[in-house]
């Protein structure tokens, strides 16, 4: 994994961590339950920070994070304007977040209403995801209804999430969490794949991330949620087209088109060649018409927080 770039002083703030899409801060004086999270326009693949940066990515994610944890009737880690806190600087603004400073759960909690991608790998090798047994025959894309619960350990820096079976969940936080986070999840999903649907889109899978607020020791829903950085979204009706070739079908509102670009262009050894300008256009533009498909109205420009 490529050495991340440092962020840019915030006034008034302090930078804590960076992770390969965020930036955490912390204010320097004030309250210490609160954090600013400012999602960046940096973007990844092949566990490398890619050059240049997607201007603009970082507001439109977390327009469409907002957008839909006002769609959830879950708690979530936002939090309102707090007046003993610092200012949030106008130019970051659009893509930053005030939340509630939570005990992370070390779970990703993956909810999956198609078999596609890891899940398709590993189905193809044993017949079942994450110890799910499924039915033979399925093929890449194929719907799954119930959705299945396929959570994933969260790794530390540098290495990668494990998946694993619903069991060692329970292992790792307790029964009763582990419960809450896998009803709570489907719940989650079940609810936006509908209203998703609504708007022309397949909201094939997802992973959510929960927290424990150590003052009430609620469990709320925190980092992003159902965005194209998250989660693998379809167009209905290329989908359901099936004289297309499957590729096509599948396409998806991310960043695939960056992750294709790099497998055509780059070997893989060493350090990975710079975007064109065109690969950046058309990522944005993907990012973009998903958020304008799901949230229509909703202003990606305006401030978050």
């Amino acid at each position: 994994m490529t050495e991340l770039p440092t962020p840019k002083p915030l006034p008034g703030w302090t930078h804590i961590y960076s992770g390969k899409v965020r930036d955490l801060y912390v204010p320097e004086n004030g309250p210490d339950s609160y954090l600013l999270v400012v999602a960046s326009n940096r973007i990844s693949a092949f566990d490398f920070v890619l050059e240049p940066p997607i201007e603009g990515k970082g507001a439109v994610l977390t327009a469409l994070s907002n957008w839909w944890f006002e769609q959830i009737d879950v708690p979530n880690h936002l939090v309102p304007h707090v007046p003993e806190l610092p200012e949030i600087p106008a130019d970051v603004a659009p893509r930053a977040m005030l939340t509630r400073k939570l005990e992370m759960y070390p779970i990703e909690c993956v909810v999956r209403g198609a078999l596609t991608g890891s899940g398709f790998a590993e189905y193809q090798q044993l017949g079942s995801v994450c110890g799910i047994e499924l039915p033979a025959g399925m093929q890449d894309g194929d719907q799954l209804d119930p959705p299945i619960y396929t959570p994933a350990y969260k790794a530390p820096l540098g290495e990668h999430d494990e998946n694993i079976t619903y069991e060692r969940s329970v292992e790792l936080v307790g029964a009763e969490v582990a419960q809450a986070l896998r009803d709570t999840s489907i719940r989650i999903f079940t609810e936006a794949r509908a209203l998703a649907a609504s708007r022309g889109v397949v909201l094939a899978d997802t992973k959510f991330e929960f927290g424990r607020d150590p003052r009430t020791g609620e469990m709320v829903l925190a980092d992003e949620v159902l965005t194209s950085d998250s989660s693998r979204y379809w167009d209905s009706a290329r989908y359901a087209d099936e004289t297309l070739p499957r590729a096509e079908r599948l396409a998806s509102f991310d960043k695939q088109i960056v992750r294709n670009w790099l497998a055509a262009n780059w070997d893989k050894q060493g350090t990975p060649p710079v975007l064109p300008a065109e690969i950046i256009e058309q990522t944005l533009g993907q990012y973009s018409e998903l958020f304008d498909r799901l949230a229509g109205s909703a202003d990606p420009d305006q401030p978050t927080a």
